[in-house]
């Protein structure tokens, strides 16, 4: 199967530099807003969109994204609404791919087979859901594929290369490299054992490689983006629609076009990765 995060990658690799992988929570803080939020990510520069699935109970995710889904599910955002959105977005961007992540608990509840055909029809075109190992391949990956849904795997800098060639069996679009050990939003892990483990992954796979977990800047896209076949941007962005809420945790008039213009910065990072040696 080819599925439009194949073939982003393939252009990406033709014109000889890295992807911007964008996060966001579905129905952070509302509806509307996280809509226009995504329809402006492309335009900004992102290459991938990862949307999250809110859950009650994140175990891998630090207060930024905790506290999103928090709100999203204030709001009344469910699964169905989060497919709703990607459905929505379809009908003015057919080609940007979006990435579902977030848990296997909403899933299973909704029904796997139903969800992968309702996933199916609203466009989306991988998942990568942080709780289900390679030893559970049957509940939702192996599906997944057949139904033509690239299964996104996360390898961390814990996988030795006795464990790598497991995860990687069923993955396919990309290996998400989490750069260092605990939750989302930590520091940023040192560029040179993260490029080293970009090629020690790579020697496994011919899978793109896109490490994320931390990157806030455009010169840590720019460093991360030198080895990597993407850099994946969340926590920050997340943070960044956080700081613009009124009192309320309601959205204001600067929201999107905050989230956009950061977005435009982390896209010229990643794009001048391969113009120059990082410092």
């Amino acid at each position: 199967m080819t599925t439009r995060i194949d073939t982003r990658f393939d252009k990406l690799k033709a014109e000889g530099r890295p992807a911007l992988v964008t996060y966001f929570m579905g129905g952070d803080p509302d509806y509307d807003t996280s809509l226009r939020i995504m329809k402006a990510l492309p335009g900004a520069g992102s290459d991938v969109i990862e949307l999250g699935m809110p859950f009650s109970d994140p175990m891998a995710d630090g207060p930024a994204i905790q506290m999103a889904g928090q709100r999203a599910l204030k709001g009344g955002q469910t699964l169905v609404k989060t497919l709703d959105l990607a459905r929505d977005f379809r009908k003015t961007d057919p080609e940007t791919p979006i990435v579902l992540m977030g848990y296997y608990n909403p899933i299973y509840v909704y029904g796997v087979d139903r969800f992968l055909t309702d996933a199916r029809e609203a466009g989306i075109d991988g998942l990568i859901v942080v709780d289900l190992p390679p030893e559970m391949d049957e509940e939702l990956c192996l599906p997944a594929i057949k139904a033509g849904i690239n299964f996104i795997r996360l390898a961390t800098p814990t996988t030795d290369d006795k464990r790598l060639p497991r995860v990687l069996s069923n993955t396919s679009g990309f290996v998400y490299y989490v750069s260092m050990t605990g939750i989302t939003g930590s520091a940023i892990a040192d560029t040179s054992k993260v490029n080293a483990a970009v090629e020690r992954i790579k020697g496994h796979t011919g899978l793109p490689v896109c490490v994320g977990f931390g990157v806030k800047t455009a010169e840590q896209a720019r460093a991360i983006g030198q080895a990597a076949d993407g850099v994946v941007v969340g926590t920050a962005i997340v943070n960044q629609i956080a700081n613009t809420l009124d009192a309320k945790g309601a959205a204001t008039t600067d929201t999107v076009e905050s989230v956009a213009t950061m977005v435009r910065g982390l896209a010229t990072g990643v794009r001048a990765a391969r113009l120059a040696p990082a410092e």
